[in-house]
């Protein structure tokens, strides 16, 4: 509780130092109802802080939460665009007062005040030409990016070339989901849109890697019955990912709601059909031939409660000649796969989201997320050794994705 009211009381400081520099330069502005804009200005800059007492502090239905959230969100990288203009516009006064006083003391005072009028654009030209028109190219970017981008799901093929592989698995198609965050919905038939892309791909076998839900296990209540469509002949594998486990509601500390919690987020995969890997491994046979599908908990770096137990999921897949392993944090392939265990041929992992905001075309990706992790979204190889990380299904925090665009993967199985 004590780093809760810490944490609300650095951020609400810190909004209200950026509104009180903002009004500071709008305020020099010349127009009608001067006093009815102050009053609204900081009544709408007190139901920021209101939004963010209530994100901390409170037990809300996460489609309330995200409506907060979006409500942050606008309004604060809005206001930072601005300020980077109002910034610009102050240094380059000080600069240029500056100068007067170092290179041109003797001037008369009004010499100096006429050279400044000559060379400055005015401070309220400056802020309505460039700073309204900066902070609006945000907001309308995020804006498009909820309307229009949290579900166009995107089909990606993807060939995934193996050695050893079996003759009787070349060409099996795999389809892989990951990151729902069923708790961030809000468009129930855009959803069910998805899955129905997927379906129509008719997979041999579907891969979800982790995290169904936020936080709980009833935001699966309005979806599982969505969900449970998804099926296919060989079989629906699925892991946990890092938020199914209750850590960032109930704390990192075992109690008996997040016990009952997670225990009902594992019983909806089995609602659904789903066959739920917890450090553990499914054999698939096809005249008489083998292929491992190793499933292990979550497993990353950076202060990730790591759950992964690899050396139990892989028992018993000695004889099996290729070895695919589900797990939901991509980093676990350099930390620990990559130098602990070279028979896992391919890696299927999620996580990152792609941030939901950068560029993707074919030839090119790119997204601050790359600053974090070293593989975020797409194919990666080393050795013999392959990685593919879905930048998702769902969505987490902002309602919506600009340039990175929801997931749906297809695999096509090939022999090197």
């Amino acid at each position: 509780m004590q780093r809760q009211i810490a944490g609300f009381l650095i951020a609400s400081l810190v909004l209200v130092l950026i509104d009180l520099y903002i009004y500071s330069a709008i305020k020099s502005f010349s127009f009608t109802y001067k006093k009815q804009f102050k009053t609204l200005f900081w009544f709408f800059s007190a139901l920021i802080i209101l939004d963010v007492f209530c994100n901390v502090f409170l037990e809300l239905k996460e489609g309330v939460r995200t409506v907060l959230t979006v409500a942050i969100l606008l309004s604060t990288v809005s206001k930072v665009f601005f300020i980077l203009f109002v910034l610009i516009d102050d240094l380059r006064r000080t600069g240029l007062r500056l100068y007067n006083w170092l290179f041109n003391q003797q001037i008369k005072k009004r010499n100096s005040e006429h050279l400044e009028k000559k060379t400055a654009i005015t401070r309220s030209a400056f802020l309505t030409k460039a700073g309204i028109l900066a902070a609006s190219v945000p907001l309308a970017a995020l804006s498009k990016g909820m309307v229009s981008g949290a579900y166009d799901y995107q089909v990606k093929f993807q060939k995934l070339c193996l050695n050893n592989l079996p003759k009787a698995f070349a060409g099996l198609k795999i389809a892989q989901i990951s990151d729902i965050h069923s708790g961030s919905f809000f468009y129930k038939n855009a959803v069910k849109g998805g899955i129905e892309m997927l379906l129509r791909e008719k997979p041999d076998c579907v891969f979800f890697t982790g995290d169904l839900v936020n936080d709980f296990a009833n935001e699966m209540r309005d979806y599982q019955d969505l969900f449970s469509r998804i099926k296919a002949p060989l079989g629906v594998f699925s892991i946990l990912g890092n938020h199914d486990y209750g850590d960032y509601h109930f704390g990192p500390t075992n109690s008996l709601k997040k016990a009952r919690n997670l225990a009902d987020i594992k019983k909806t995969h089995g609602n659904m059909g789903w066959d739920l890997l917890l450090n553990e491994n499914r054999i698939l046979k096809i005249n008489n031939e083998q292929l491992a599908i190793i499933g292990v908990e979550n497993w990353g770096v950076g202060g990730f409660t790591r759950y992964g137990q690899m050396d139990l999921a892989v028992e018993n897949t000695d004889d099996c000649p290729i070895k695919l392993l589900l797990s939901h944090d991509p980093s676990h392939w350099r930390a620990e796969v990559i130098p602990k265990y070279p028979q896992i041929d391919a890696m299927f992992s999620g996580h990152t989201h792609g941030m939901q905001l950068g560029v993707r075309t074919d030839d090119f990706q790119w997204s601050p997320i790359q600053y974090r992790y070293n593989e975020w979204a797409g194919l990666y190889k080393q050795d013999a050794q392959q990685l593919y990380v879905n930048v998702g299904y769902g969505f987490l925090g902002y309602p919506g994705r600009i340039g990175i665009l929801p997931e749906i993967t297809i695999f096509e199985l090939a022999s090197v």
